[in-house]
């Protein structure tokens, strides 16, 4: 650097500097840094230790530990007394780790995240409610539907003009009564979900009730993947002109669901097969079929067993056990 300030210095251009030199000109133009100073120096206005203790000292009297600085400011200015600014009360409180909230708060108790595992149809039903859009904007429907979370299977879906508990109530009784009584029912925490009429009727059929935790769409998928596989379906409308109109669409959709879509989730097999027992021997066919094309043609089967995605699983969660973590 010395070296090009000294070629600067006879005239010689910064271009010509930096070539002979071997520096780049952003670098060598740089200003150098001001060396950074040994000592800080103290504020003139700067409050004394001794003043310091006292602020605390007053702050956590027993006249004033409940009140804000700004109210302690007030009520001592008033009576002719002034320690420090209100800032300068919120640092000293800070550099004691006294700065929080004061005021008494609700603490709300940990939600218990829901575990529920069923492995075969009839033990687990999960159910909710969507909206559907109705002929003018802001008018809406109420879909109400139940899953067999291991089957998949739909055995309840309702529209109705509103939601209310006690229709809610209608459904699981026709459901129960044509599918069987369950051991848990699982739903959100919805008006309906956690009524008195719901809440009733399914204590007297000793039905466990399940819950999701608040704002934990996570614990309630079944259902949530389900309306998502309704309303992105290539034939649901933008509206429906009446409740008639939703309720014979539903009616369909839930028709074609359950005996003639394939679910990826239970073995590429039709909720119906599932729910009645039927996946076991089709299975048996589709692994015959896959048999004989593998020994016409073997090179292109890449393995001798049939492909995971044709088996069905055992068990199905909501929320598996998280894994235990090694002790440290």
């Amino acid at each position: 650097m010395a070296t090009y300030g000294d070629l600067r210095a006879v005239g010689v251009t910064t271009r010509a500097a930096a070539a002979l030199t071997g520096l780049s000109r952003a670098t060598a133009g740089r200003k150098p840094a001001t060396p950074l100073r040994a000592t800080r120096v103290v504020p003139a206005n700067r409050l004394s230790g001794a003043e310091r203790t006292r602020v605390v000292k007053v702050l956590d009297s027993p006249r004033f530990v409940d009140q804000p600085p700004l109210q302690v400011y007030a009520q001592l200015l008033d009576e002719d007394t002034y320690l420090c600014s209100v800032s300068s009360m919120y640092r000293i409180l800070g550099e004691h780790h006294q700065v929080r909230e004061r005021r008494r708060l609700a603490r709300h108790p940990a939600r218990v995240r829901p575990e529920l595992v069923a492995t075969a149809p009839g033990q687990v039903y999960s159910w909710d409610i969507t909206k559907l859009a109705g002929p003018v904007k802001g008018k809406y429907f109420d879909a109400y539907v139940m899953i067999d979370i291991y089957s998949r299977y739909i055995v309840g879906a309702v529209v109705h003009a509103h939601e209310s508990g006690p229709l809610a109530v209608e459904m699981m009784k026709e459901i129960f009564g044509v599918h069987g009584v369950p051991q848990v029912v699982h739903a959100d925490r919805g008006t309906s979900m956690t009524s008195k009429t719901v809440a009733a009727l399914l204590s007297d059929l000793e039905v466990t009730r399940s819950h999701s935790r608040p704002k934990v769409s996570n614990d309630n998928p079944y259902s949530e993947a389900w309306f998502k596989t309704l309303k992105y379906a290539p034939t649901f409308p933008e509206r429906f002109g009446c409740l008639a109109d939703a309720r014979g669409f539903l009616a369909d959709f839930v028709q074609w669901y359950n005996h003639e879509h394939r679910h990826s989730g239970i073995g590429l097999h039709s909720p119906a097969d599932v729910h009645y027992g039927l996946a076991a021997a089709k299975a048996t066919d589709r692994f015959a079929t896959l048999a004989v094309a593998r020994a016409a043609n073997p090179e292109r089967f890449s393995t001798s067993t049939p492909p995971k995605i044709l088996q069905l699983p055992g068990s199905a969660w909501i929320n598996p056990p998280l894994p235990v973590q090694p002790a440290a």
